[in-house]
């Protein structure tokens, strides 16, 4: 089923749902149909408004955006199932061969970052380009256990009042049901390892990983991501890696994307770079 929205603002041009896997998957295209589509992925808990709202804008300047709600989440009805990373990417994959859409850029943040990560690993011929933001790629990477803990014991009445409960009531097609998509998220994760680091090395796509300086993902892994991607070199004598990491300062996990300028300034280059960059040393101190 397709619904059609005047393009005012940062209205959609188009919104609709995909039949997808047992779940009508509400999805929105944003701006001109030019270039590799942009493909944005929220985080748990979060849907295409509250995550990537005040960045649509900015995002679709100049070419077309993909944003989708999970399942449970925003305008996307649940299922009979748990919350995995590769259940949500066989969604994904879904909705896009739904929209004859091949290659893309994809954005994703938090449990969107893990299945943008999924998605470079596991069908490279989608990917041209990825930002993974605010995840870690091993279990190890992130700051103990507290967040795990908090997220495992949330309920209903620890966050009544916030922007997150107020929008899922909204747009639910079961608001009843908020509870038990809480405990799908605290649930979300458990028997899955991560990715080998010979995985990360092995993505095809050009990187840029994002992560706060106050975030749950430490910075060392970070970094250590970023290394297995062929960064963290002289670029000066080396030449600057095409896979880049940006650290966001005063910035907290669910904080992430909250700069919505300083978040473009360093993600509008990245995706509009060109497919082989060389560093002109030519001149330079």
């Amino acid at each position: 089923m397709t619904t059609s929205a005047e393009t005012t603002g940062t209205a959609p041009i188009e919104t609709g749902y995909a039949p997808v896997n047992g779940l009508q998957m509400y999805y929105e295209l944003h701006g001109p149909d030019t270039g590799t589509p942009l493909l944005l992925l929220h985080g748990g808990l979060f849907n295409i408004d509250l995550q990537f709202g005040p960045l649509l804008p900015g995002l679709s300047e100049g070419r077309r955006v993909i944003a989708t709600d999970f399942q449970g989440h925003g305008r996307t009805n649940d299922a009979d199932r748990l919350l995995t990373t590769a259940g949500l990417t066989a969604d994904v994959v879904a909705l896009l061969e739904h929209l004859g859409v091949g290659e893309v850029d994809v954005f994703g943040y938090s449990v969107g970052g893990a299945v943008a990560l999924q998605l470079s690993i596991e069908h490279p011929e989608l990917i041209r380009r990825a930002i993974i933001s605010s995840v870690s790629f091993d279990p190890s990477g992130n700051r103990g256990s507290e967040n795990a803990e908090a997220v495992a014991e949330m309920t209903v009445d620890m966050i009544a009042g916030t922007p997150m409960e107020a929008d899922y009531l909204a747009k639910s097609p079961h608001p009843d049901k908020l509870q038990t998509l809480l405990d799908k998220l605290g649930s979300y994760g458990a028997g899955e390892d991560g990715w080998s680091e010979d995985a990360i090395r092995g993505i095809t796509a050009s990187t840029l990983f994002t992560v706060g300086d106050s975030d749950m993902v430490r910075l060392e892994h970070a970094i250590r991501f970023l290394q297995l991607r062929g960064g963290d070199v002289n670029g000066d004598f080396e030449g600057v890696p095409s896979s880049q990491l940006a650290v966001l300062p005063g910035t907290t996990h669910f904080g992430g994307l909250a700069n919505p300028s300083l978040v473009l300034e360093i993600v509008r280059p990245f995706l509009d770079a060109a497919a082989s960059q060389a560093w002109d040393t030519e001149g330079t101190g």
